[in-house]
This record gives structure tokens, sequence and C-alpha cells, in this order.
């Protein structure tokens, strides 16, 4: 089959059989708007892994932050080690602050094959420690993220993160980056849920 123009993944799977692919908003929590939900949002990578957990409370739709951090398992580590590394601690994560729902940051990597191949590695990493904790997913591009949350899609890092910090009613700003992409993340999926 000659592919003559450009296609959809939609426009590919109809091509060779395959049922088109349903438009999903987000995840359906049975019963979830009943109650306090506990979210997780990660921003994957090898080096440095953002996560932040935050709380949407039911009786007002407002939202509290629980806690965040990174996980850095070290430069020097040959790439197998630092995903040892990442997959324990992420999992020690999840057990303690025991979420209901996540959502993954997509990854982008440009034209950098390398670095491509490296955050997918670290995305499988967490993807696979949020499918051991049975945990329904939310993958969301980075561009969707910054739309939830600032209204804009090509909003800038630093936007991102101001408004992390008013959403959440946090005095500073948590750093590296990573964490406010990670806040953000979960802010989204408590948006969709």
């Amino acid at each position: 089959m000659a592919l003559d123009g450009p296609y959809t993944l939609d426009d590919l799977l109809v091509m060779t059989g395959h049922k088109k692919k349903k438009c999903v908003e987000a995840p359906v929590f049975a019963g979830s708007r009943s109650r306090t939900m506990r979210l997780i949002g990660i921003d994957p990578g090898t080096r440095c892994v953002g996560w932040g957990v935050i709380e949407l409370r039911a009786s007002d739709n407002s939202l509290l932050m629980v806690d965040c951090g990174c996980i850095r398992p070290g430069d020097r580590l040959e790439m197998k080690d630092r995903l040892c590394g990442i997959f324990s601690e992420l999992e020690e994560i999840i057990a303690r602050l025991k979420p209901d729902a996540a959502a993954l940051e997509e990854t982008f990597a440009g034209v950098d094959m390398k670095a491509a191949i490296a955050m997918g590695q670290g995305r499988g990493i967490a993807m696979l420690c949020l499918a051991r904790a049975k945990l329904q997913i939310l993958e969301i591009s980075p561009r969707s993220i910054k739309k939830a949350v600032t209204g804009n899609g090509g909003s800038s890092k630093e936007c991102v993160a101001r408004m992390v910090c008013a959403q959440l009613n946090l005095k500073k700003t948590p750093e590296p980056e990573d964490i406010t992409d990670a806040l953000a993340a979960a802010i989204t999926l408590a948006r969709r849920v």
C-alpha cells in the first residue's frame, strides 16, 4: 500500500482494516464525584521525574496539594540503574500516598531521536508503576495541560508555574519545573473528572 499523503492515525487504522479509535475526553471514574479524590500527576524522564499529588474535594471542587517532589536517580548511573531507581521510588510514592487516578504527561523530544528514546523509557517506567497500582491513567499532551491550567496551549513554563501556584494556593513555586509540570498534569486531570 502506497502512502501518498499526510494521514492521521485514525486514517491509517481504517486503511489497514482496524476500527477507528474513539476520541475520549477523559477516563470514566465511577462514582468519583461523590467523594474527595486523590490524583497524581507525573512528568516522566530518566534524569528527573517530577510528581505531584493533589486532592479534589467533592464538597466544593477545591484543590489542595498533598505532596510533591522530584526523583533524581543520578546522572552518572547507567540507564538500567537509573530506571530501576525511578521504578523503586515511584512505587514507594504511590503506595504511601494512595492516589485514586493518575495523569501522565506525554513526552515531546523534537527531532533528537536519542532523547526521544530515553524519554520513552522513563515514560514506560512511570506507566508500569501506575499500572501495577491498578490506577486509571489519563495521558495528556503538554499543550493540553497548558491549555487546561492557563487557558492557552502555548503558555510559557513560567505562566504554567504561576497558575499552578494560584490554583493550589501555594506561596512558593516548587522547583525544579518538572514538579510544577506534574502538578499541572494533576490539575488537568481534576478538571476532567
